[in-house]
């Protein structure tokens, strides 16, 4: 007997979800892996609880109240994306001795960026898409 669509229980793909990352970070070869779970870690320990993970553009990636921050491996260098361009060029200073390009981090496979930095552009993303939830918000109230 087919199930109808009513009847048939939802199930959450694994790509939307941790298991989705957990598959993909399962296949990038060390050093890189322990590289990007570092990464993971940090973003994790900042995000707020309500964050989610699962896998956008085909790489990790978190949300809250929209798209919070990225992260991949590729064949020389691991990248970190906060989602944000002007996020790179806010924090240039303390972004020098890494390769950035318009929306992204680069950083060698084997030498994790450090968590405070992570953490840092963590929070400030957290910041900046609550302020614009918020404006959203008003925006709505006021129709």
């Amino acid at each position: 007997m087919r199930k109808t669509a009513s009847s048939a229980t939802p199930q959450t793909k694994p790509a939307d979800s941790a298991e989705g990352v957990d598959a993909y970070l399962a296949q990038v070869p060390e050093p890189a892996r322990t590289t990007l779970e570092k990464i993971r870690a940090a973003i994790r320990s900042a995000a707020p609880k309500e964050a989610t993970e699962g896998i956008s553009y085909g790489m990790p990636a978190f949300r809250y109240q929209g798209a919070l921050v990225g992260y991949a491996a590729f064949k020389n260098h691991c990248s970190f994306f906060p989602m944000q361009a002007s996020l790179i060029d806010q924090m240039k200073d303390e972004l020098k001795s890494y390769r950035t390009a318009k929306g992204t981090l680069q950083f060698p496979q084997d030498k994790p960026l450090p968590a405070a930095l992570v953490k840092k552009m963590v929070k400030l993303r957290v910041a900046e898409n609550e302020v614009r939830t918020a404006a959203k918000d008003r925006k709505r109230s006021l129709r």
